[in-house]
């Protein structure tokens, strides 16, 4: 699960909660790398700052991440994987995984979707594929 799926849904609910609120259901699992960590941590204190609800919550979810997610020590990849490079600790943290999703919207990881074995859907077409069949 990319950056703007986990932050949207905390802050924002919506179909990025639900895939969420199915994840901490044990409905899949989660597979990141502490670079992903670092940015979810990152870019959602960012979001969150001077929102002391939305802060705690931030904290809570990152807790539960990184108790019951599966975290991986994900190497980095070739250059010229992903048009942009700070998209690849998502196929690296798949691929160390044995994850064969990534679950964005961003239009770089969905130019690469197949590396690997790897598909990138976007949050709606994961939840039809995975939560609602």
């Amino acid at each position: 699960m990319d950056t703007n799926v986990l932050v949207s849904g905390l802050v924002f609910g919506g179909l990025p909660g639900r895939i969420l609120t199915a994840w901490s259901a044990g409905a899949f699992e989660l597979v990141v790398s502490p670079e992903i960590l670092d940015e979810y941590r990152r870019v959602g204190q960012e979001l969150a700052r001077g929102r002391a609800p939305l802060e705690q919550a931030l904290d809570a979810l990152l807790a539960l991440i990184a108790v019951h997610a599966i975290v991986v020590s994900a190497p980095r990849l070739a250059p010229g994987v992903c048009e942009d490079p700070d998209d690849d600790k998502f196929l690296s943290a798949a691929l160390a995984g044995g994850a064969t999703v990534v679950v964005s919207g961003d239009k770089h990881l969905h130019g690469v979707s197949g590396w690997q074995g790897i598909t990138v859907l976007r949050p709606r077409g994961f939840a039809e594929q995975y939560l609602e069949a």
